[in-house]
């Protein structure tokens, strides 16, 4: 087996009081010697070390090496966990049972993300099953960041001896109200450095004949395109910066790729691809595979050269994420899939990331 925290992260930088809970850092390892590290503050994973074709392990995700970093973060939503609602909200409200709720604004004229305290910023009850298996729980009182009912919610990240990333939601509420979670990875395939390469080189493939266009302040229209012929078709493999600055209304308003793919399924609910990638200069490739209808690609456009942890910075476009959800705005179109949940029911969520190397 190999050494735990090949990392290098310490346990004990991730320890502290906060929320009047401990916080900790928390170690899968597989027979492979792939190595994930997940703080329980925000569900954030800080570390996933996985090998380059020469057998080389790189840390490949965006994180921190203590919990201050963490907390106080340029990027609250690094590699963190998002809920109660994961993406954007038109002007922070909508209506439930005839009732209008309004959410905090903090992005734009929008809520995103579950607002600014959403679970990203909480600290999670945490359980350790055994070196393959984290379980973290969260309860979202009700009214907190202005949603409606309480809802309990169970995260279990587990590593398996195929080098995926599996990530199961469970959640139940007491009142009917909406759920979108997710997680929100940084990831940069190459390795973060300083500087952490740009992404842009990596080649990509998303299973999806559709997409979600937006306006300019990142809601959406509420069409539903295709892909074909813009800049959004990435059904056959293509790097992802070919068409990052085309002279698209669409790219503008993203100012790169933020947008929600409509996955191709057989059924709703189904575990298939969402999406594929190599990075040509490692060899390392990355598999997304979903239950939801959407992943929302974003190309890391807003990142301004943070620091990371061991003296690694994050430029822009050094990362691309992949976070597996339902539409944005869904609350306030009907036709979208729904998000709410109803007391009785269970809600749902298995994502799994799956990494290897060019053959």
């Amino acid at each position: 087996m190999t050494p735990q925290h090949i990392s290098g992260l310490k346990r004990e930088d991730f320890q502290a009081k906060i929320q009047g809970k401990e916080t900790d850092l928390y170690t899968l390892v597989n027979e492979n010697g792939m190595e994930v590290d997940i703080t329980n503050y925000g569900g954030a994973l800080v570390s996933i070390m996985v090998p380059d074709r020469d057998g080389k392990y790189a840390n490949v995700i965006q994180g921190h090496d203590n919990i201050q970093d963490v907390v106080n973060s340029p990027e609250p939503f690094l590699s963190t966990l998002i809920g109660r609602y994961g993406n954007r909200i038109c002007k922070g409200k909508f209506v439930m049972n005839g009732k209008e709720y309004s959410l905090a604004i903090n992005n734009g004229p929008n809520s995103l993300h579950g607002g600014p305290t959403g679970c990203h910023a909480r600290v999670w009850d945490a359980e350790q099953v055994n070196e393959r298996e984290l379980v973290l729980r969260y309860v979202f009182a009700y009214y907190e960041e202005g949603f409606p009912g309480e809802l309990k919610m169970t995260v279990r990240y587990s590593l398996t001896d195929d080098n995926e990333l599996v990530i199961d939601y469970r959640g139940m509420t007491n009142k009917k109200t909406i759920v979108n979670m997710t997680s929100h990875g940084y990831f940069s395939l190459s390795g973060i450095a300083n500087p952490t390469p740009e992404a842009t080189n990596v080649v990509l493939r998303i299973n999806a004949d559709f997409y979600v266009p937006i306006d300019d302040t990142s809601i959406p229209t509420g069409e539903i395109l295709r892909v074909d012929g813009t800049p959004f078709d990435f059904r056959t493999p293509k790097p992802v910066g070919q068409d990052i600055d085309a002279d698209d209304v669409q790219i503008r308003n993203g100012a790169g790729y933020d947008h929600c793919f409509v996955l191709n399924k057989q059924e709703p609910g189904e575990l298939s691809l969402a999406a594929e990638m190599t990075e040509p200069v490692s060899g390392r490739t990355m598999e997304v595979w979903t239950t939801e209808p959407g992943v929302q690609f974003y190309s890391d456009n807003w990142a301004t050269g943070y620091a990371l942890q061991h003296g690694a910075t994050a430029p822009r476009r050094s990362a691309l994420c992949f976070e597996a959800q339902h539409f944005p705005d869904s609350p306030n179109r009907p036709y979208f899939p729904s998000v709410v949940l109803r007391p009785g029911e269970v809600y749902t969520q298995k994502t799994v990331y799956k990494f290897g190397v060019e053959n």
